[in-house]
């Protein structure tokens, strides 16, 4: 699988999901694990070097290409109880990895699954080696990937995290210019932070929505899905600047779910309709995750854009 948006973000004190379905795996390029260090301790070329162009949090040396998967798919690995510390659900992996190989006594990988984490284990490449095994899952094309259901939002509670990466693509894809969005759901997910954060004028750039079964519309930005198995973006026909963002959350937002109150049969007589209550109103307007805006941001070269940057600095 292409690496899931959602570690972009988590929500905190909360049990979250296996970030994998089982009998998947993915591969994070990022560093992983201790040791860790500040920002200011290595310099902002080194950083760069491993994938980080501004401040966010602790700066991590730890081994490349860490190898994702599911934690029920481990097999003939036992906890090392001295490096199971967490906070106060389950472990969350802050002394290295926790998990030993049950034959060797080799420290192999960190599970995690504490409160405020993804369920899910990282295996270090260095110490794994990949045998031959059943042969991959096929690449589904986009059409198939539609027909299936495969692109349906399961992470409902969790859509802010990828709203809010989808939300630093738009801005830097707009270069600091003003972004207009048509009434609708696109402008229900990103229009208020559109607004917060840019500024309002003339010259503004139109965002709409493109991809496979929808067509594109005519705007100078169009929001375009990510295939979930490869990782690459949906391309959009020449003149509109492509923006790459999840690919459940932007078949949410192209194919809506359309609810209508129709007449119930059987327990009510003919025409009569179900009186249910409507559900309730959020307390908030939806607000896409700042701690996803500014992740995906670091990892992009333009924020070291003077305007961008001031954008992406806190307390802005």
């Amino acid at each position: 699988m292409a690496l899931p948006i959602q570690l972009a973000g988590t929500h905190w004190e909360r049990l979250h999901p296996p970030l994998l379905e089982a009998g998947s795996y993915a591969v994070d390029p990022a560093p992983y694990g201790p040791p860790w260090g500040q920002w200011d301790e290595a310099g902002a070329r080194e950083a760069a070097e491993r994938g980080l162009f501004a401040p966010f949090g602790a700066r991590s040396n730890g081994p490349l290409d860490t190898v994702l998967l599911a934690p029920g798919d481990m097999r003939g690995t036992e906890l090392i109880l001295e490096r199971a510390g967490g906070y106060c659900m389950g472990i969350d992996g802050r002394d290295g990895p926790n998990l030993a190989c049950s034959g060797c006594d080799l420290p192999v990988g960190t599970r995690m699954d504490d409160c405020g984490c993804w369920q899910v284990v990282r295996l270090v490449p260095q110490a794994v080696v990949r045998l031959p095994g059943p042969p991959e899952r096929p690449i589904m094309e986009w059409a198939e990937l539609l027909a299936t259901g495969a692109l349906r939002h399961r992470l409902s509670a969790y859509r802010d995290i990828p709203a809010g990466a989808a939300l630093a693509q738009v801005v830097v894809a707009a270069g600091g210019a003003p972004v207009e969005v048509a009434p609708g759901p696109v402008a229900e997910l990103l229009g208020l932070a559109l607004g917060a954060l840019l500024p309002a004028g003339k010259g503004a750039k139109q965002l709409g929505l493109a991809g496979p079964g929808f067509g594109q519309e005519a705007t100078d930005l169009v929001l375009v899905p990510i295939h979930p198995q490869t990782g690459d973006m949906w391309q959009p026909r020449a003149g509109a600047v492509p923006v790459p963002m999840d690919a459940a959350l932007w078949a949410e937002l192209a194919f809506p779910p359309h609810r209508t109150r129709l007449p119930v049969v059987g327990g009510l007589p003919a025409g009569v309709e179900r009186d249910d209550p409507l559900p309730p109103h959020p307390y908030y307007p939806f607000q896409p995750s700042w701690e996803a805006f500014r992740y995906t941001l670091a990892r992009m070269p333009a924020v070291r854009e003077p305007w961008l940057r001031a954008l992406y600095d806190p307390g802005c």
